[in-house]
């Protein structure tokens, strides 16, 4: 029988059509949105790490070399050297003075109480500070300048310069002057590299690098006195070891970073009484070299000769560098916590699956398990179909081998590929087409539902064939009379090419687990599309399929429980449906999944204050649905981020173990999912790289939709290119 409607003019655009009409342009620029949001991220993490572990360097340190080209009279010079006109030349302290530096800082727990200690004294010292520290500790850096201290370069990332190249070492230099200049806006032209001590240590390697820098019109800072305050051998031994010979002048190390410093903090008071009880004088280096600027005090205090004003690029550079790294340094913690929290809730919804699967495989499967009274009146199976020439001969015949008792109505969404005329000539019985305009598949489904002769009405998909049992499985719990609709077992029929697998891992593992969890907490949020069954008057009552999402069949689905009414998964009614076929596709499909949800969920928000049992669902269902589905999938991507940055940053062994522990626990989850469904294993090959590819893609989709969301964007119908070769079913033996 055909039903077609008069052939005037073409309806005019739906609410939701017009929309996405005016939306459809705005679509590039969410996605461009979501994919700057991505690597503004990723950017903030590879600058973190850098900070913190010093990539990119290495911890050799150069012992040994020759020193055959380095000039006599630096080797036994002064621990100041000067490139000045193209001439190596060293400067010696002043007698009775000490020039006092410190390394590696700042640090934000010991560099503040050196500076107080400095403070109290007046006393000046050059601080000798590693960029990576200053971009996250500016403010020290402001007081150390401010209270009239010198700064002088570390490097960076604090590597033996000896061993790097040219540009690596001119890097080193660039980039810890781009983070003094935005902690304190200027630059300085002191330098001590990493590592060295006295001028008589200087070999071959790194004299070519003093030379280099010399040439860049910057002062190597050496030592005379080291009091090794690193090795932490006591208040005494450190105040000792820093004293020079009586009455001889000395470049002094101490460290206000690098380590705890206690020891460092206790001796500094006790040393600086000392040298000044034999007379001594304290100055930066740059007084030590008689550069003190016009007026300053004997001491050298305010001397900041080597300092100079950061100016243009130079300045905004570098503080949009400490800004970045304030970023990083607030963003990575916090990612961390949430790292934790998505973490707990993967493994717990991973607990929950396995406890409530195993429980509700074994309460569905017991010999005396039953819904009630066999169902075995005829029902309607409802075939919205839309330029499914490929496909809809295979599903009407597998439907022609019901065991069950049918009506078939194909409804025909105003296709122009002729898939109606294909099956009225099929010449199968029991099959009614009905034409109608182009309007969706929610007022396709709904024309069914009205033209449906029995209660209880199947819908499926045109793409989709089932099983000969499957119509008699997927009605049986209708014999409870407070089951309004249920869920049938959706499978992946071309599962062959690698894109089916991991569709098929997914159906498999996440969409049939879940449902099992879901059934018997009594809050399932979502009848497929390609297998589902409605007592008609429950569709009819909350209003048939709505045109307000689409995800008509989560919308559908929740204005059910929210109505009173049970729903509930059928496992043994299999319906055999054709996946996407390339990643255009899967895309696609998932990004309308995904929002349509969002739009189902965000419809009904008031079903969290619902009472009574109707109520079950917002309770328990919504914040499940929220928890498992949107937010945990939207920042599970950290897993995988902080894998990566701990392999790069941390330690890859140990990252590596605990990214292969949590791939274990997946599939032993995938592999018990199987089991309950009775598939064979051989697919959990696939799973490694579906971890690698297929999933951060679907995460890569979930966070577009949630940018669409959030921007107020609507989607429009998508139609994906069907190839029918999902053909005939041959049950659970046969394609599984």
């Amino acid at each position: 029988m055909t039903t077609t409607p008069s052939r005037g003019r073409r309806r005019a655009p739906t609410r939701i059509e017009r929309a996405a009409g005016k939306a459809a342009a705005l679509q590039k620029p969410r996605v461009i949105l979501a994919l700057l949001l991505l690597l503004a991220l990723t950017s903030v993490m590879l600058l973190d790490g850098y900070l913190r572990s010093e990539v990119g360097g290495d911890q050799r340190v150069r012992t040994g070399a020759g020193s055959g080209e380095v000039p006599d009279d630096v080797l036994d010079g002064g621990p100041i050297l000067t490139f000045r006109g193209g001439q190596a030349t060293t400067v010696s302290v002043p007698d009775k003075t000490i020039a006092l530096t410190f390394d590696d800082g700042p640090d934000p727990t010991w560099t503040p109480r050196v500076l107080e200690i400095l403070e109290e004294y007046d006393v000046p010292a050059t601080f000798f500070v590693l960029g990576s520290m200053v971009a996250r500790h500016p403010d020290i850096v402001a007081d150390m300048v401010e209270q009239g201290n010198e700064i002088g370069l570390h490097t960076f990332t604090h590597v033996d310069l000896s061993y790097q190249s040219e540009a690596r070492v001119n890097r080193e230099m660039q980039q810890t002057q781009l983070a003094l200049a935005g902690a304190a806006g200027i630059t300085t032209t002191l330098f001590r590299a990493p590592y060295s001590s006295k001028t008589d240590a200087i070999d071959d390697y790194s004299w070519q690098v003093y030379e280099q820098l010399g040439e860049q019109g910057y002062t190597s800072v050496f030592i005379d006195t080291d009091s090794d305050d690193w090795k932490r051998p006591g208040v005494s031994k450190i105040v000792e070891w820093a004293t020079p010979e009586d009455g001889e002048g000395a470049s002094v190390l101490f460290h206000d970073a690098g380590g705890e410093r206690s020891q460092t903090i206790e001796a500094l008071p006790k040393y600086i009484e000392k040298m000044r009880a034999k007379g001594y004088t304290f100055t930066t280096i740059s007084g030590a070299m008689g550069q003190q600027a016009p007026g300053a005090a004997a001491s050298g205090a305010g001397s900041q000769a080597a300092h100079h004003p950061a100016t243009g690029a130079t300045l905004y550079e570098g503080k949009a560098l400490v800004a970045a790294v304030a970023v990083a340094e607030w963003t990575v913690p916090a990612l961390s916590v949430g790292l934790a929290v998505v973490g707990v809730a993967v493994l717990g919804r991973f607990g929950m699956m396995l406890i409530l699967a195993r429980r509700h495989y074994r309460q569905r499967n017991r010999r005396r398990f039953s819904w009630g009274p066999p169902v075995t009146g005829p029902v309607s199976v409802i075939v919205p179909a839309y330029n499914e020439k490929e496909c809809i001969a295979n599903t009407l015949n597998s439907l022609a081998r019901s065991t069950h008792p049918i009506e078939i109505i194909v409804v025909d969404d105003g296709s122009t590929d002729g898939t109606a005329d294909i099956a009225e000539s099929l010449g199968l019985p029991n099959v009614r087409v009905i034409r109608q305009a182009n309007a969706g598949k929610p007022a396709a489904l709904n024309n069914g539902v009205r033209n449906a002769s029995y209660d209880i009405v199947v819908m499926m998909d045109g793409d989709t064939v089932f099983e000969p049992d499957t119509v008699r499985q997927l009605v049986q719990p209708f014999a409870d009379p407070g089951v309004g609709a249920v869920a049938g077992n959706a499978k992946v029929g071309n599962r062959d090419t690698v894109i089916g697998a991991w569709q098929h891992i997914e159906y498999v593992m996440g969409f049939n687990l879940d449902r099992r969890m879901y059934d018997l907490l009594r809050c399932m949020p979502t009848i497929p599309g390609a297998i589902g069954a409605f007592r008609r008057a429950a569709v009819l009552d909350v209003g048939g399929m709505s045109e307000d999402t689409l995800a008509e069949d989560t919308d559908i689905t929740i204005a059910l429980h929210r109505a009173g009414w049970r729903v509930v998964y059928q496992e043994h009614a299999r319906a055999w449906t054709e996946a996407p076929g390339s990643l255009k596709q899967l895309w696609s499909q998932r990004y309308r999944w995904s929002y349509g949800t969002m739009q189902a969920l965000w419809k009904h928000r008031k079903a969290l204050t619902d009472k009574g049992p109707s109520g079950r669902f917002g309770r328990v269902g919504l914040p499940l649905v929220v928890i498992f589905q949107i937010v945990t999938p939207v920042f599970a991507p950290l897993i995988d981020v902080f894998t990566v940055y701990s392999m790069v940053f941390v330690d890859f062994r140990a990252a590596l173990l605990a990214w292969l522990a949590v791939l274990g626990v997946q599939l032993l989850c995938a592999a018990y999912a199987f089991r309950l469904d009775r598939e064979k294993y051989r697919y959990l090959l696939m799973m490694p790289l579906q971890q690698l590819a297929y999933r951060q893609m679907m995460y890569l989709v979930l966070i577009h939709s949630c940018v669409t969301a959030l921007t107020g964007g609507r989607l429009r119908w998508q139609k994906l290119k069907r190839t029918g070769e999902v053909g005939t079913p041959a049950g659970p033996s046969g394609v599984s």
